[in-house]
């Protein structure tokens, strides 16, 4: 897995093949069929233990009895902005083909682990930000499910928003518009202050949306 994360980052996954794994790790075609029926399996496993990674990474700010709700909820984005940010090479050579038909069914078995993995966490705060009155909704458990769907979709769209972008389909003004959109949805649901989760700043838009050159738009 860290010989195959490695050839995508350097390489990219479609000119990834099996041969150049075996040749990397030394290791014969049985071995690799013993633990992966494909390449696309492969790339399963490797995502999910970058989920896993991830999701250890925010456990500090969810357990962090020091901070409320709304920091908590900041900080979750924040986390998981900063570790992208750290695997950046891979997450871009990722999306090239992440989005593609081939890998559906792998992106949908992703997001049912997700959620099912991630829901407690968000659950967790919202109760937390009821306690403290600044969520204004009911029903923790079912809401987190509806919470995380909208963060689940916001990654969808920041990845389809990168293939465009490099592309140049779609302007950085748009992409403002989209993650602004996504958090204006995000705060009606928990009933917060508008304006008040800032999830997404413009440094992050720049880092990853902005002009191929490094160039502000």
């Amino acid at each position: 897995m860290d010989a195959g994360r490695r050839l995508i980052e350097t390489r990219g996954y479609e000119q990834l093949s099996i041969e150049d794994l075996l040749a990397e790790v030394a290791a014969s075609k049985g071995a690799f069929y013993h633990y992966f029926d494909s390449k696309q399996s492969l790339l399963e496993a490797i995502i999910e233990r970058l989920v896993a990674n991830a999701l250890e990474r925010v456990a500090p700010v969810v357990d962090d009895d020091a901070l409320s709700a709304i920091e908590k909820f900041r900080g979750f984005f924040r986390s998981i902005a900063a570790f992208k940010a750290e695997q950046r090479e891979f997450v871009l050579q990722l999306m090239k083909v992440w989005y593609s038909d081939d890998n559906a069914i792998v992106r949908a078995k992703l997001r049912r682990e997700q959620i099912h993995a991630v829901a407690p966490h968000i659950a967790a705060i919202i109760r937390q930000g009821i306690s403290e009155g600044s969520f204004g909704l009911a029903d923790p458990d079912q809401m987190a499910r509806v919470v995380l769907a909208v963060i689940l979709d916001t990654g969808d769209e920041a990845g389809e928003m990168y293939v465009k972008r490099q592309a140049g389909e779609i302007e950085l003004d748009a992409v403002r518009r989209r993650f602004n959109t996504y958090q204006i949805a995000l705060e009606r649901l928990l009933g917060v202050t508008p304006g008040e989760l800032r999830l997404v700043d413009d440094e992050m838009i720049q880092m990853w949306f902005g002009d191929s050159r490094g160039e502000e738009n």
